[in-house]
């Protein structure tokens, strides 16, 4: 039986415990060729599939098609280059939940969708809700090249929302539970020689209806919630490992020291095996050692470069596994030498520390959805288009709000120097300030943490993440020195924010507020850090740019003069505070509008950007120019 890998091990950022990791691909790297594989063969006419307008395109929706689903490598943090693609069209049908799958005729399937685009959303083709009550069915036919049929094959899923099952040739491989997770089943049993494969994902998502981690998503949207997505969401792609292969890779960065350290994990090792790693500064090596499989592999690199938002530098890496010298695996990957700290300023105020040295952290509540992808941009090219504005406008951070993104996202914010502050999305219950924790059910709790550790070790080798935030305003919030303390023995190389915003425990490392407009600031402790978790919310509607006529701020602005002008009596406010009484990070609402929200500083097809992008770094820097309008 082919199932999701599981191993017990113990990692080097905590204490040992048992876990259960889908294996990740790597690298720093050139793009690899992608090779095409057939679509599911069907007597339904060329062209069949096509695109919906959404209610509100972006510049990219034109570019979106069969033929360049997404082809980008998913996993830019261990990479291979022998992958295929299974991005493009597949077919679907929407069932009752407990109905029994489709057949292989045509007459069993609605018709084609586009992955990995979630069924709701314009680019899939399809732009139709699915309920609790139903199922979405996936399949489609490839073909295996001649030369990997020696060889190991893995079936990966960078998302799938939320319960899926796959079987390939009609044989049920694994099954999986997550929405936001990779992770990836060894099909090599199921193939057949020489002929045609079959590959049938079934996925089930009960939204808002459930308790498991959905973030934003609703069946009903409406102010603050969102467009629900459904199913396949992040890319899809085989991959050929061999017999003993390299399953996945933890780096631990000591920037004070200049070291990086590397644990390898190792499907099938021998007992005479050797992992080796080599770090090089563009095309210069700077380091190389090697140790048993089972060890922990240290690299003193010479004059260490840091990595820092203005300077994100990034080692590249060489992972290979020996058997009697002899390579037989190898990936790729990359390292940035940081560390994300507390301490104390030159008066004594408890600040967040970058590689030691204080740094106010500022940047926008980042909310991840598109108005034509709904939770899957619609190109790559899209997806850096916000990032690339974000530095623009001068931030140095973004909080990510309750979801998380697929890989590629934080492999550009380590490429480019952004700090990210990871949320693991919320789910089942509420409550209000002042409320105890809830109490979740046995299996509620279960699926919690099982999500919140695979979000932690799947992400962890991305120096751009620098703080995980378990719960958001009491959404879900239970048991929250206990959440923190699993963080920590998961990792101990990030900080912990217990919770953004209302329900405060006195856990973590910082103490987080919200407040819209705002700013305002809590008090640092002698162990943690002030941070404004968000604030602002500055609504200002861009006619012919907005998802519905119907539309909201947390505070209205006239104009774009007026909005510009309070944004920056916003931010002057917070530089204040980041003197007394000592606020350490302020995060913005937010990067763009959502829907019916008209807070963002990008409309949200991206077409406006709301502030000035001469004037906004030095907003956001602290150095204040004169206002809209003023001489």
């Amino acid at each position: 039986m082919l199932k999701e890998f599981g191993h017990c091990c113990k990692p080097l950022f905590g204490r040992a415990k048992p876990m259960r990791i889908a294996v990740l691909q790597l690298p720093w790297m050139p793009l690899f060729l992608i090779l095409t594989v057939p679509a599911f063969a069907s007597t339904r006419e060329a062209g069949s599939w096509h695109k919906i307008t959404p209610p509100l395109a972006t510049r990219w929706s034109a570019a979106v098609g069969p033929e360049n689903a997404r082809p980008e490598y998913p996993n830019p943090a261990m990479a291979r280059p022998n992958w295929l693609s299974l991005n493009g069209l597949w077919r679907y049908a929407i069932r009752p939940r407990g109905s029994e799958a489709p057949g292989s005729g045509e007459s069993e399937w609605e018709g084609e969708i586009l992955t990995p685009y979630p069924v709701e959303s314009a680019l899939s083709g399809v732009q139709r809700s699915v309920s609790e009550k139903e199922r979405l069915w996936y399949r489609r036919g490839f073909t295996v090249p001649a030369e990997w049929r020696r060889q190991r094959i893995l079936l990966h899923f960078e998302a799938v929302d939320w319960q899926a099952q796959i079987w390939v040739n009609g044989i049920e491989v694994g099954s999986h539970e997550g929405g936001y997770d990779p992770f990836e089943l060894d099909i090599t049993a199921a193939l057949k020689s020489g002929e045609a494969q079959t590959l049938m994902v079934a996925v089930w998502d009960p939204t808002d209806t459930g308790t498991q981690p959905r973030g934003k998503q609703v069946l009903h949207p409406g102010g603050i919630f969102y467009t629900p997505c459904t199913g396949i969401w992040g890319s899809v792609w085989l991959e050929l490992v061999p017999d003993s292969h390299i399953r996945d890779l933890f780096i631990v960065p000591e920037a004070s020291r200049g070291i990086l350290t590397v644990r390898g994990l190792i499907e099938k090792p021998g007992p005479q095996d050797r992992l080796k790693v080599t770090a090089s500064d563009g095309p210069a090596i700077v380091a190389t050692a090697e140790a048993a499989v089972s060890a922990a592999i240290r690299l003193q690199i010479p004059d260490p470069k840091l990595w820092w938002p203005n300077a994100p530098h990034l080692y590249d890496l060489r992972i290979q596994l020996l058997r009697q010298n002899k390579v037989i695996d190898e990936v790729t990957s990359y390292a940035g030498l940081r560390s994300i700290t507390l301490g104390t300023d030159e008066v004594g105020v408890t600040r967040l520390l970058l590689n030691g040295v204080p740094l106010f952290q500022a940047g926008p509540l980042d909310q991840g959805f598109w108005p034509d992808g709904i939770y899957t941009a619609p190109t790559e090219a899209a997806m850096l288009y916000d990032l690339e504005v974000l530095k623009r406008l001068g931030f140095n951070m973004l909080r990510k709000h309750v979801k998380v993104e697929p890989r590629r996202f934080y492999y550009h914010c380590d490429r480019l120097g952004l700090l990210v502050w990871q949320d693991m999305p919320s789910g089942d219950r509420s409550i209000e300030p002042g409320d105890p924790d809830i109490e979740r059910t046995p299996e509620s709790a279960r699926q919690y943490y099982h999500e919140l550790e695979r979000l932690i070790t799947t992400h962890f080798n991305h120096p751009s993440i620098v703080m995980w935030v378990p719960f958001n305003e009491g959404w879900g919030q239970f048991e929250t020195a206990r959440v923190v303390e699993f963080i920590r023995g998961l990792d101990s190389t990030r900080l912990v924010n217990q919770a953004s915003g209302w329900s405060e425990r006195g856990a973590g490392d910082v103490v987080d507020w919200h407040r819209y407009p705002g700013p305002d600031s809590p008090q640092p402790e002698a162990h943690r850090a002030a941070v404004l978790g968000e604030f602002g919310g500055l609504g200002l509607k861009i006619p012919g740019h907005m998802w519905a006529e119907k539309n909201w701020g947390y505070q209205v602005m006239a104009d774009v003069v007026d909005l510009q002008r309070r944004y920056q009596e916003l931010w002057t406010r917070v530089w204040e505070l980041q003197e007394k009484p000592g606020l350490s990070a302020a995060v913005y609402t937010q990067t763009t509008d959502v829907e019916t929200e008209a807070n963002g500083l990008m409309t949200y097809d991206r077409e406006v950007i709301k502030q000035d992008t001469t004037r906004a770094p030095l907003i956001h820097s602290g150095r204040m120019p004169a206002l809209p309008g003023v001489k």
